[in-house]
């Protein structure tokens, strides 16, 4: 079963995502939050999978909660849920360690979906939040250089997946595309995080735009 975390300060929103979450046979909602310090303490004191926070929490806010359980409870996945248009909370998530975000509006088959993916590892991005990101990104600027010295260590292989990676495909597709089996591309990518620096997946595709690996894509 994977173990679900819902935080958000709103009981009616924590109610309607067990119920809908919860007619998936393999998720289970096994706590509830009101704000990050209780998400937090969750984590902490008990075995999550993949924590589901609100961006915007009273008391400590679901970023601060992120960074929280980045140090306290490193294997549980962070998926943000946030509402359209704040692609400045989306950036901050992303640097506290979330590894995938979604809109408040997201239909329940692709919440659920969004969960078991989550779980494994995969990325967990609502499309119109990752052009939000890039968006953003582009106009803050990019250290090209520092990002090109950051994957000189990686193999021609990694680098491939690397590129994939940075448009969003999920592992299977990348498999498909490299014609590699999907055990051989989650293992790239471990060692992609690892000697790169990353903390999760969206920071990696971060980082291959920076690199200038999506130019061809």
């Amino acid at each position: 079963m994977i173990r679900v975390l819902v935080a958000d300060d709103e009981a009616l929103m924590r109610v309607g995502i067990r119920l809908i979450l919860e007619n998936a046979d393999d998720i289970e909602v096994v706590a509830e939050a009101g704000d990050g310090l209780e998400a937090a303490a969750a984590c902490r004191t008990q075995d999550i999978d993949v924590a589901l926070l609100d961006i915007q929490m009273p008391t400590r806010d679901g970023i601060a909660a992120a960074e929280d359980i980045a140090r306290l409870s490193p294997r549980t996945c962070v998926v943000m849920l946030t509402a359209f248009g704040e692609e400045a909370s989306v950036t901050r998530a992303l640097r506290a360690g979330a590894s995938g975000f979604l809109l408040k509006d997201t239909g329940p088959a692709e919440l659920i979906r969004a969960v078991q993916l989550a779980a494994k590892g995969e990325p967990v991005l609502a499309p119109r939040i990752t052009r939000q990101l890039l968006e953003r990104h582009v106009r803050s600027g990019r250290d090209t250089e520092a990002a090109v010295r950051r994957i000189e260590e990686l193999t021609p292989a990694e680098r491939d997946v690397l590129r994939l990676l940075g448009t969003g495909l999920s592992n299977a597709e990348i498999a498909d595309q490299l014609y590699m089996s999907a055990g051989t591309v989650k293992a790239h990518i471990s060692r992609i995080l690892t000697r790169t620096g990353c903390a999760n997946r969206v920071q990696a595709a971060v980082l291959a735009h920076d690199a200038g690996l999506l130019t061809d894509c």
